[in-house]
């Protein structure tokens, strides 16, 4: 590793800004148009010198809790989730903080990693960091700017700050104005993406909080053109009197009805812009329980889906019923109808943090990878994002790079040209990659990719580009990637068994499936389940002790072996209802005896022996295709499964 000496990176900062300053295009070249803005300013409108950094300065303590105590709602709601976005990233140096609107900053949680850091450049409550005073910063330039950003080490304006990488994101009031910033610090020598996207999805939450209790006493018109982002961070939210009169809007109703700032719509009537009537609205706000309703904009006639939220003092409709199986002797209930991603799970705590995690970056376009077990529902997982996404009417193209052999592996995801290769398809192959354009490519089982292969992906990854084999033409591309693994990438990258350059170029957030023992919600998955397994129209039983025995097994097949257990289940129950003597041998009940097995017949009388012999005799003849065996037979496949049953004969032997 090699140091560069201190007064040589003074130096030649100080000596690049003043470049920059100077006019100097193939320096100013360099400089993205915030950081060469920003400069601008901090030379002309502030008379800064990027290599005579002013002391910081830090308003009076009285001063600083008058203004912690008018900010006190704010930093409420914000406390939470800065520990919560600083345990996400605990272990990397980071400090967050909170500052106002004039750049003060109100708290700070620093990692002890940083805290020599955050004393040298004047990181503290009560510090003043706007442009003026620190010139080019995370919380300052952001002030100015509005929008997220990040300020990576050498695009600080003084030397003394160049050490720093700092991400911020602006929380916007119920007015459109800037009320606070949110930054997350450290020396990271990388700006970190996951870090921005973690930031601005911290900050998005904090600003909707602030806007429900600023508009505490109004409707809240809360709307996305897809009805599984209601109550989500992506909603839009509009806050109308009991006339109709729009009070306030945040950013995510601005973007989604394309409109350039609240003042567009604030002051107008909220039937001038939906074709509903204030009284239907009203209704609808005061309906216990009310589900999303289509609704559609007067102007481009665009459907969205909405639901209204009377003023707190007025009361919230009722939660969504949870789900609960039909044990013997219950009144029977129909399951709640449920969302895409809320099909995932039903109450177990990380699946709910993973389906709010990616929920909140459906639109980035960032690389996600899936850790987990063999048969927790990686898959599942992965087509769900697709469906939710942006893309969702694109293709999705899976390819498991554990299932092919590795002289497959690279024509299947790259394509090849015709007759690139002995025995190609003469008119060629697109490949996966490329039929994915558009859309989402998912690569199971990434940690069995070959290594040779690996860095052509990474190249694809970083270039968007395709060179099919025995090409020579690059085709653009553009694909959301999802990457699923069981095995631990860390110990690949160890081994030599994987690149370390790839996996942090796939890695832009990643979750882990918990495999289905550990799961809060196993009782409800196993209902659903169940149901699926048994089809529409048919309300299934439960004998409590076969749900416990199902609840203890530990389940080593995770939901791939759920779903095949409960299929043959739900087939051989008699009534819907499900017993222990309907479960399998391996889930609790003792396994049958080899006397017992081999010598059914005794139970039976001669005609019964007849049939079950011939039954055995067309089980083997179609090699124990129960499909075929009913179809020949005149029977429904669960008749046949409980004559099978009947007669001692276990399909998986």
């Amino acid at each position: 590793m090699v140091t560069v000496p201190l007064k040589l990176v003074v130096s030649d900062h100080r000596a690049r800004v003043h470049a920059v300053l100077a006019g100097n295009e193939l320096v100013r070249s360099a400089l993205d148009r915030v950081t060469l803005a920003s400069w601008q300013r901090c030379a002309g409108d502030h008379g800064l010198d990027p290599g005579a950094a002013p002391a910081p300065v830090v308003i009076p303590r009285g001063d600083l809790k008058d203004r912690q105590e008018r900010y006190s709602r704010l930093l409420e709601i914000a406390r939470p989730e800065m520990t919560n976005l600083y345990q996400q990233l605990a272990g990397s140096g980071h400090a967050i903080m909170l500052a106002d609107r004039d750049g003060v900053l109100l708290n700070y949680i620093g990692d002890p990693i940083f805290t020599d850091t955050a004393a040298r450049v004047g990181i503290q409550t009560g510090a003043v960091w706007s442009e003026a005073i620190q010139g080019t910063n995370g919380m300052g330039t952001c002030l100015v700017e509005k929008k997220p950003l990040v300020v990576h080490q050498g695009s600080h304006f003084f030397e003394r700050n160049a050490a720093l990488t700092c991400a911020a994101a602006p929380i916007f009031d119920p007015n459109g104005e800037v009320l606070a910033i949110l930054d997350a610090s450290s020396e990271a020598t990388l700006a970190q993406q996951h870090t921005m996207v973690l930031l601005n999805m911290a900050a998005q939450v904090i600003e909707n909080r602030v806007f429900f209790c600023g508009m505490g006493d109004a409707y809240i018109f809360r709307c996305h053109s897809r009805v599984e982002f209601i109550g989500t961070l992506g909603e839009g939210l509009i806050a109308f009197s009991p006339d109709g009169r729009i009070l306030a809007v945040n950013r995510s109703a601005i973007f989604q009805l394309e409109l350039k700032g609240p003042e567009q719509i604030v002051g107008r009537f909220l039937h001038d812009l939906f074709t509903s009537s204030i009284g239907t609205l009203l209704k609808r706000a005061h309906a216990q329980g009310g589900a999303a309703f289509p609704i559609h904009e007067t102007r481009s006639e665009r459907r969205f889906f909405a639901k209204v939220q009377p003023p707190e003092n007025s009361g919230r409709p009722e939660p969504a019923p949870v789900i609960r199986p039909h044990l013997v002797g219950e009144a029977r209930t129909t399951p709640a109808v449920i969302g895409p991603f809320e099909a995932l799970h039903f109450g177990d705590p990380r699946m709910e943090r993973n389906v709010a995690t990616i929920k909140k970056v459906l639109d980035r376009d960032i690389p996600c990878v899936l850790f987990g077990e063999t048969g927790v529902g990686k898959d599942v997982f992965a087509r769900t994002i697709h469906q939710a996404s942006p893309r969702r009417d694109k293709p999705f193209v899976a390819l498991n790079c554990a299932s092919l052999p590795e002289s497959l592996i690279e024509s299947e995801l790259f394509g090849y040209k015709a007759g690139a290769f002995t025995g190609a398809n003469r008119e060629g192959s697109r490949g996966k990659i490329l039929q994915a354009d558009g859309g989402t490519l998912f690569l199971d089982e990434i940690g069995d990719m070959p290594v040779q292969l690996q860095a052509r992906l990474l190249r694809v990854l970083e270039d968007r580009m395709v060179v099919p084999l025995g090409g020579d033409r690059p085709i653009p591309v553009s694909i959301q990637l999802i990457s699923a693994t069981h095995r631990d990438i860390r110990a690949l990258i160890a081994q030599g068994q994987f690149r370390e350059d790839l996996y942090y170029r796939i890695h832009g957030i990643s979750l882990t499936i918990p495999p289905l023992r550990e799961r809060g919600d196993r009782r409800e998955l196993i209902i659903k389940v169940a149901q699926d397994q048994a089809g529409p129209g048919v309300t299934l039983e439960w004998e409590p002790a076969a749900m416990d025995l199902l609840l203890n097994y530990p389940w080593p097949g995770n939901l791939r072996q759920l779903r095949n257990v409960l299929r043959t289940v739900t087939a051989l129950c008699e009534d819907n209802r499900i017993t222990t003597a309907d479960l399998p041998d391996e889930i609790g009940r003792p396994p049958m005896t080899d006397a017992a097995a081999e010598a059914p017949e005794e139970t039976f009388n001669a005609l019964g022996v007849a049939e079950r012999d011939a039954l055995l005799r067309m089980l083997e003849g179609l090699h124990w295709n129960v499909s075929l065996v009913a179809k020949n037979l005149g029977l429904s496949r669960n008749t046949l499964y409980r004559r099978m049953k009947r007669y001692g004969i276990n399909p998986a032997r």
